[in-house]
């Protein structure tokens, strides 16, 4: 399902080639809060850039930022680092990104019935049109692609 091209990763439903986002990164020093500070800016960022926007388109945001920045938090990091958060919204849809200065690249788990963890790229995966992994000089970025519905 996913095509390697370089050091970029496309994995997803769409075709293409992955786009560049040209927001701003907001850095947030990585710990247990992350998450909810990354949610709340991609709220800010998403209702700045698109007003009006439904609150269904929102809580798609919301929620592809915090299954990534959980990611990042729990695999992508260690205590002191910082994990970088962009969201480019604009008002046909919007591109996420997720940046963390681990190497390591996430992938993911097989899903149990009794799985409380390890599902966070397979929500990424159903609600986003596209997403996947770009290395970086000193990490990665994580990223998700929709479409306003």
């Amino acid at each position: 399902m996913g095509q390697q091209s370089g050091s970029v990763s496309r994995i997803g439903r769409g075709p293409g080639t992955a786009s560049v986002s040209t927001a701003p990164l907001r850095r947030f020093l990585s710990n247990a809060q992350t998450a909810r500070h990354a949610r709340t800016y991609a709220r800010e960022a998403v209702e700045a850039a698109v007003p009006g926007i439904s609150e269904d388109s929102l809580a798609d945001v919301q929620l592809i930022v915090s299954e990534l920045v959980t990611n990042a938090y729990r695999y992508g990091t260690e205590p002191g680092d910082r994990v970088g958060v962009s969201v480019d919204a604009q008002p046909a849809g919007a591109r996420v990104e997720v940046h963390d200065p681990a190497r390591r690249r996430p992938r993911p788990k097989a899903l149990g019935q009794e799985s409380e963890r390890g599902r966070g790229l397979h929500v990424v995966r159903e609600i986003a049109d596209r997403w996947g992994i770009d290395d970086r000089p000193f990490g990665k970025a994580v990223w998700a692609e929709l479409t306003w519905h």
